[in-house]
C-alpha cells in the first residue's frame, strides 16, 4: 500500500548531508512543512536546497542520539536517519520513537515506519514507484521509464479536466453523467488534435462547445 503522507506544518528532520540524504529530501519539498538536516557536512545539492530556502541546515556533529534527541524543543513529527552509519541511524530511530514521532532509516527498512518510494513527478502528475525495498536501483530505472511516457498532451488534458469539470458540475447533477461526458471529451478528435498542438485554449473552446450542444462525441 502506498500512502501520501500529508505533512503540511509538520517539522521533518533528516539527519544527514549526503546525496542519499539529499535525494530522500526530495520527497518532501513540494510539502508545506518545515525541512531541517543536520549533518557536518552537505553535498552540494543539499547547500542549493538551502540557497533557495527550501530546506534549513544545521551543522553540527551528534555523538549521542539519545541526548540529542531529548535537546530538542519541540520534537520533530518525522524522523529520517539518513548517516552512512549504521549503529547511529539505529540511536536515532530508538530515540525517535519513545517521543511518537515517524521515523525512517535509510539503511533499515525493517525500523521504518513507512518507505521512500522513486517518485516521477511531471506538472500535476505524481507516480510512486516501490520496489518494497528490495531494489532501489531498479526503482529508480523504472521511474525513468516512466517519465518518458507522459508527455505535455497529457499535462494540457489534465488542465483541461481541472477547468471542464467545473462547467459540468454547474450544469449536470449526475456524476455519472459528468463522468461519462469527461471521458468522452478525452476522446474528442478536434479536443486531441488542439492537445497535441499545445493550445489549450481552443481545446477548451471545442470542449464548452459540445457541452452545450449536448455532444460528447
Amino acid at each position: 500500500m502506498l500512502l501520501d503522507l500529508k505533512l503540511d506544518g509538520k517539522t521533518i528532520l533528516v539527519i544527514g548531508g549526503g546525496k542519499e540524504a539529499t535525494r530522500k529530501v526530495q520527497s518532501f519539498l513540494d510539502l508545506d512543512a518545515v525541512i531541517w538536516m543536520i549533518s557536518q557536512d552537505f553535498s552540494t545539492e543539499a547547500l542549493k536546497l538551502a540557497e533557495t530556502k527550501k530546506v534549513n541546515l544545521l551543522k553540527t556533529e551528534i555523538k549521542d542520539a539519545h541526548v540529542f534527541f531529548n535537546s530538542l524543543n519541540p520534537k520533530p513529527d518525522v524522523l529520517l536517519a539518513a548517516t552512512n552509519n549504521s549503529k547511529l541511524n539505529h540511536d536515532l530511530i530508538d530515540a525517535a520513537l519513545k517521543y511518537g514521532c515517524l521515523v525512517y532509516a535509510v539503511d533499515n527498512p525493517a525500523l521504518s515506519d513507512f518507505i521512500l518510494p522513486a517518485i516521477v513527478k511531471i506538472g500535476s502528475v505524481k507516480i510512486a514507484i516501490s520496489t518494497s525495498g528490495k531494489s532501489p536501483a531498479m526503482a529508480h530505472v523504472l521511474r525513468e521509464r516512466i517519465e518518458k511516457l507522459i508527455t505535455p498532451q497529457d499535462l494540457l488534458a489534465i488542465e483541461l479536466q481541472t477547468n471542464i469539470r467545473c462547467t459540468l458540475k454547474n450544469k449536470i447533477d449526475d456524476p455519472t453523467h459528468r463522468r461519462k461526458l469527461l471521458y468522452a471529451l478525452l476522446d474528442n478528435v478536434n479536443i486531441k488534435r488542439a492537445l497535441l498542438e499545445g493550445n489549450l485554449a481552443e481545446a477548451q473552446k471545442l470542449a464548452l462547445n459540445l457541452i452545450e450542444k449536448g455532444e460528447s462525441t
